[in-house]
């Protein structure tokens, strides 16, 4: 899982959250109606990364360890996420932090997708950190996805419904 040109391609950030699963499937869905390429990107540390499977109280395994752990996690989040036949994905586990992962991959992107809320500690916010930072300074459209509102895999529609007018919302 190595660097990929993302140039015309729905670009996702990942953390392993159930927002980021649900950025991830969104992203997915949106993937495969345009025919675009999917890039799914998850940075990383060592303290946010999964624990690799040699990991033993007392022993800190090396950091290639901890990148197969980190694949493997986007592999499992990755097997969940119903991407659509025919999507093209690529998938890059970035050992840095995860704005500046972010924005290098959405350079020349179409679509850049993140969930709202992250594995932070700020439980109060709206937004994550690293998605108000990527809603200001993203050189494509950004999408932020809420959790709970991606249509799971077994449920998506063949068409997206547009609500029309109703109360309090002008036609026009």
């Amino acid at each position: 899982m190595g660097p990929t040109s993302s140039g015309g391609a729905v670009v996702v950030g990942v953390d392993g959250s159930a927002c980021a699963r649900g950025a991830l499937t969104w992203a997915a869905l949106m993937a495969g109606r345009a025919g675009m390429p999917l890039t799914v990107v998850r940075a990383w540390s060592i303290p946010t990364a999964p624990r690799p499977d040699c990991w033993e109280p007392g022993y800190v395994p090396p950091l290639a360890e901890y990148g197969r752990a980190v694949e493997q996690a986007i592999a499992d989040d990755l097997a969940g996420a119903g991407v659509p036949p025919g999507v093209r994905v690529d998938c890059r586990a970035e050992h840095r932090a995860p704005v500046e992962a972010l924005l290098a991959a959405a350079e020349g992107a179409d679509l850049l997708v993140v969930g709202a809320r992250g594995r932070g500690r700020a439980v109060g916010r709206l937004l994550g950190s690293v998605s108000s930072s990527l809603l200001k300074a993203a050189p494509c459209p950004v999408t932020v996805v809420r959790s709970g509102t991606a249509p799971q895999p077994e449920e998506r529609p063949d068409r997206v419904e547009v609500p029309g007018p109703g109360p309090g919302r002008r036609e026009g």
